[in-house]
């Protein structure tokens, strides 16, 4: 199998980085099963104080491996989407997500789960999941709790691209800086976060996450069941097969409906 996850740790932090270039990062299913590898051995990992989530190539994470969704090579995608969510989400040790370049759908889900989020001001994101008729259904776990409900709303059911800038004022990220400050702004995050007792740490993110933590798992559970009836179903498919052939979708006003 290719490594398409590296982990490093030096001076407390543990940096992880996506490192599949080629489909932009997505989050096929063998990604995923390495992310998760890496992240639970950086949490098993006593030197290291901080998780930095990395990236390789000009995209952050495009979201699900549309490929495999097609192939129907989605049932480790399911269990290992949510459950590596849930990993950031609950995770003891503060964990920061470095973006030098777009995230889309899934990949802003990372992005929500993390504690500290810190973009390029030339990084865009769009939650594009209804242009291909799928719902960002378990993304919405952690996504919604970050924004406010009008831009939540409008974000969710457009699917428009939006900058680095507004992903900041509506609290999807933390910081959005040029691209050459990125590297410091994401150590003098982690040099702050690195000053904090472990425990303390620990103890002050089961704090704010409050009995949210307890409920993580039913709600991607559901969440879980409502996104893979809309990827199996005819919208869903339709939507797959438009994105891939680069054509409007069926139901779009204009399009040709005859297209197979």
């Amino acid at each position: 199998m290719d490594e398409l996850v590296h982990r490093r740790t030096e001076g407390g932090v543990a940096t992880i980085t996506l490192d599949s270039p080629a489909n932009r990062n997505a989050l096929s299913a063998a990604l995923l099963t390495q992310l998760r590898g890496h992240l639970t051995d950086a949490l098993d990992d006593e030197t290291a104080r901080v998780i930095v989530l990395d990236h390789t190539g000009p995209v952050f994470c495009a979201g699900m491996d549309l490929k495999e969704a097609r192939s129907g090579v989605t049932d480790s995608q399911g269990e290992n989407f949510p459950a590596l969510l849930e990993q950031l989400w609950t995770s003891p040790k503060p964990v920061v997500a470095k973006l030098a370049g777009p995230a889309r759908a899934g990949g802003i889900g990372i992005v929500a789960a993390c504690d500290i989020a810190v973009a390029a001001q030339s990084a865009t994101f769009a939650f594009s999941e209804v242009r291909i008729g799928v719902v960002p259904a378990m993304i919405s776990v952690v996504v919604l709790p970050r924004l406010a409900p009008r831009q939540a709303h409008e974000l969710f059911l457009t699917g428009e691209t939006f900058d680095a800038h507004r992903a900041e004022r509506i609290g999807l990220i933390n910081r959005a800086v040029p691209a050459e400050a990125l590297n410091d702004e994401v150590a003098r995050y982690c040099g702050m976060l690195a000053l904090g007792g472990p425990n303390a740490l620990a103890a002050t993110k089961a704090l704010l996450a409050g009995d949210r933590a307890a409920e993580l798992r039913e709600a991607f559970a559901r969440m879980r069941r409502l996104s893979a009836e809309h990827f199996a179903g005819e919208e869903g498919r339709e939507g797959m097969r438009a994105f891939a052939e680069k054509r409007p979708a069926r139901w779009v006003p204009g399009a040709p409906t005859n297209a197979d």
